[in-house]
């Protein structure tokens, strides 16, 4: 039986890969009625997948390394400059 951060953690993956999805789907969408209509399930299934994120997160079930700003900063630059 799953518990309750493994079943968010499967959430949270199966979330993303449909996020993938709708978005490949809004790429290659051959009229504008189809692009709208991945484009708004992409963007709802944006919400969803940051509302399982912050639920995570506040559990202490998932988290994230902070970066140093220099860090950053080198990356904007590397890919800034092309």
């Amino acid at each position: 039986m799953m518990d309750d951060k493994n079943l968010m953690e499967s959430l949270l993956l199966t979330t993303k890969g449909v996020g993938d999805l709708y978005l490949h789907g809004t790429l290659e969408s051959s009229t504008e009625r189809v692009r709208c209509a991945f484009d708004s399930s992409l963007t709802r299934c944006l919400q969803m997948q940051k509302q399982i994120y912050d639920k995570m997160t506040q559990k202490g079930w998932y988290s994230c390394q902070n970066v140093e700003q220099q860090k950053i900063t080198q990356a904007q630059q590397k890919f800034a400059n092309g």
